[in-house]
């Protein structure tokens, strides 16, 4: 068995095993861009214990200006034979080397090291670094302390030095109110250097307290399902890595409210280790709709979808549906709500007219009068006789294109009708026309878009991976039927014949529109590899995803008065992508 050495960052370092280096400069000025350096002071401590110190003075190359040597006491006589920075940064960088930083107002003591560094030609190490001044705003109370000044602090914590602007002198003090911090947040539960890196007070006890339910978590991709104390799922996500991203929901990363609640009240967390990400974005998808965990908030109710239909029977008509069936009718969807699939309904009969009774009529039916659409010439009255089932198909056949194959006719009379509205200043009804044909060309291009997958009874298809190898992926009717990987310069054929002998047997009707969306995201992306295909993968050029194309980018800032161009040739015949053939 090979075995893996875990980084702190997984193990948790414990506080008692770091070893801090605390330091404090004197400088010139308060900026390193016009001021140096004049004194260095460190600490080296381990487990509460001192071992070792740093101090010198540094000569710079510009005179110390009165009021700093009134405040630190360090005059140009006094660094006049000290050495220069040249020589003490890389003394000092050697005595840092493998430690923790630790600095009051630590961002002004980092600033003047980095530029240091970088003046004597020395690479900074990249050192972690903690600020104490940070910390005590968060742990030390207006009423224990005046404010958050090192000399308050020193006194609060009984520091054994007191801190006068004398390098050496304020980081030993610094050292004791260090010491002094870190026992308070022991109390609050934090024990290791990655607890102390991320402590804020914004996170809870009870985040804190459950830090733990992440430390089973293996550093894999893959899904995680927070529970609560009856096995109930609380909230599914997904992971590149699983150990990482559970961790964060027990740090100041995570400031959701919502999160913060839902960590109150888990009790555990499942983890499911996927061959891919795209594996675990689709099994957290399926997870999400057949539980429905209540801190969820996108894909809980999938079978709230709704479709748009266009029958199947001798004088077809369009429905509002819940779900797609394999009954020979025409499909577009699915919509959001049936607010905006009935919008696209509506769009439909503007131009197409079909009748919008919703009696079954036979090739035979007979009623003995028409309704007012006759009169206004929007149906042909099939119901009375008037039309035939021959002519009303090439009626039906405008609306089969529009949601199935070529929408230019359609959507080239619905722009003609928004501009006659437009010109004659009917803005409110342009606007409505307006939002009516973009829920049509919206969920027009969405259902062009899968059906090739959808339709297709299988499709085999292989990406690299970025460490050498392949992904690849089984596909049946749109939803992953299996996933596999295959090690770098392993033979893929093999893995590929076994991934499609134990893939899922998946029936055609079942296809799930996001998991299918997920799919086709992830063979568009450069580099798939179609390996082989049982079905036909083809879309209109001139589909509702060419319209929506054009239109699209104008919905946002449509006016009434807005004229479409309407010109044929142009973006409408943009061809789709499509997946790179050839085998790994």
């Amino acid at each position: 068995m090979q075995m893996v050495q875990e980084t702190f960052e997984d193990l948790g370092l414990a506080l008692a095993d770091v070893t801090f280096v605390v330091v404090d400069l004197e400088t010139t000025g308060g900026s390193p861009s016009g001021s140096q350096i004049t004194e260095f002071g460190a600490v080296k401590v381990r487990g509460g214990e001192v071992l070792c110190e740093f101090q010198t003075l540094v000569r710079p190359t510009t005179p110390i200006p009165p009021f700093i040597s009134v405040l630190t006491g360090i005059t140009n006589t006094m660094v006049a034979d000290a050495p220069g920075i040249r020589t003490v940064m890389p003394q000092f960088l050697e005595f840092a080397r493998g430690s923790v930083l630790v600095a009051h107002n630590a961002g002004f003591d980092v600033s003047f090291l980095k530029a240091a560094a970088a003046e004597t030609g020395q690479a900074w190490p990249g050192f972690a670094v903690i600020d104490t001044v940070r910390l005590a705003r968060q742990l030390v109370h207006k009423d224990e302390a005046p404010n958050h000044k090192l000399s308050s602090l020193a006194r609060l914590f009984c520091a054994t030095t007191t801190p006068d602007h004398r390098a050496l002198h304020d980081a030993r003090a610094t050292v004791d109110v260090l010491h002094g911090l870190i026992a308070r947040v022991g109390n609050l539960g934090v024990h290791t250097l990655e607890e102390l890196q991320s402590y804020t007070s914004r996170v809870s006890m009870a985040q804190r307290r459950k830090r733990f339910l992440a430390d089973a978590m293996p550093s894999a991709p893959g899904v995680y399902i927070f529970k609560d104390g009856r096995g109930e799922p609380l909230y599914v996500g997904t992971a590149t890595d699983l150990r990482r991203r559970t961790r964060s929901y027990f740090t100041a990363s995570e400031s959701r409210r919502r999160m913060t609640e839902m960590v109150g009240l888990a009790e555990s967390i499942t983890p499911i280790v996927c061959a891919t990400a795209l594996e675990a974005s689709v099994r957290e998808l399926r997870l999400i709709a057949e539980h429905k965990p209540r801190y969820n908030r996108r894909s809980r109710h999938p079978e709230r979808s709704v479709w748009v239909k266009l029958t199947a029977e001798p004088f077809p008509r369009l429905s509002v549906v819940r779900a797609v069936r394999g009954d020979g009718a025409h499909y577009a969807g699915p919509f959001a709500s049936r607010r905006t699939a009935e919008a696209a309904v509506t769009a439909l009969h503007e131009v197409v007219p079909l009748r919008q009774c919703t009696t079954r009529l036979s090739a035979r039916t007979t009623r003995g009068s028409a309704c007012v659409l006759f009169d206004l010439g929007r149906c042909g009255a099939p119901c009375i006789g008037e039309q035939s089932v021959e002519d009303y198909a090439l009626v039906a056949e405008q609306a089969v294109s529009a949601l199935s194959g070529s929408s230019r006719q359609v959507m080239s009379t619905l722009r003609t009708r928004l501009d006659v509205l437009a010109e004659q200043e009917r803005f409110e009804e342009a606007g409505t026309l307006r939002d009516r044909m973009m829920a049509l060309v919206r969920a027009a291009a969405r259902a062009q878009r899968i059906r090739p997958l959808a339709s297709a009874s299988e499709l085999v298809a292989a990406r690299r991976r970025d460490g050498g190898g392949w992904e690849i992926v089984c596909v049946r009717h749109g939803r992953l039927a299996g996933a596999s990987v295959t090690p770098a310069g392993a033979d893929p054929l093999p893995v590929i014949a076994a991934l499609r002998q134990t893939a899922e047997v998946v029936e055609p009707g079942t296809t799930l529109p996001e998991e299918t969306e997920l799919v086709l995201r992830w063979l568009e992306t450069p580099g798939t590899r179609l390996v082989d295909l049982d079905g036909t993968w083809t879309c209109p050029v001139d589909g509702a995803g060419a319209s929506r194309a054009v239109l699209e980018p104008q919905a946002s800032t449509w006016s009434g008065t807005d004229h479409l161009d309407p010109s044929p040739g142009r973006a409408l015949d943009r061809p789709v992508g499509a997946v790179g053939g050839g085998t790994p």
